[in-house]
């Protein structure tokens, strides 16, 4: 079974240069919201992968995976969606050191004092992987427009009568 986790201490790997580590975890991703809807993963704490090196020279070269599911309301017709959505995220954290010009510096924002925020990177690679539109289902057709039914349960029959133009309104007014 994974270990639960939401921080990680990599001092406490005790990593040599050039050496790694996999490690299965378990992390919880809270709740996001897009477009003013509530978007959770599935399942709450979601098994990850990760891959932790250290680098010769100081630093880790950090890689996480895992998969989990999106449930929300669908974006067209707003009945229960779960899409999968595969996570595959790749961080570095190379601190430069004091006095080197021209170096290049590689912090990572979730390794603090060889602390990484497992958690909120997780959160943010999930977030950032999700699809741009969840849908219970590719095809979804979604709600009509005019009396939001579902076009799904409705059929290719469901139609309106156009309503008149209201530019022309005044001509129904003449009697004739």
């Amino acid at each position: 079974m994974p270990q639960r986790a939401d921080d990680l201490d990599l001092a406490s790997l005790r990593l040599s240069p050039g050496e790694g580590r996999r490690l299965e975890l378990e992390v919880g991703i809270g709740p996001l919201t897009l477009g003013s809807e509530r978007y959770q993963a599935s399942p709450e704490r979601v098994p990850v992968l990760l891959d932790v090196s250290r680098m010769v020279g100081g630093g880790y070269s950090l890689r996480v995976r895992f998969t989990a599911a999106v449930a929300g309301p669908c974006m067209r017709c707003l009945k229960a969606a779960a899409p999968s959505v595969e996570v595959e995220a790749r961080e570095v954290d190379r601190p430069i050191e004091r006095g080197s010009d021209g170096a290049e510096e590689l912090e990572s924002p979730y390794v603090h004092d060889e602390t990484l925020d497992l958690s909120a990177w997780v959160h943010d690679a999930f977030a950032l992987a999700m699809p741009v539109k969840v849908l219970c289902r590719e095809d979804c057709p979604g709600l009509c427009p005019v009396c939001a039914a579902d076009l799904a349960e409705a059929g290719p029959d469901h139609a309106h009568e156009p309503a008149p133009d209201p530019r022309w309104a005044k001509l129904g007014e003449l009697e004739l």
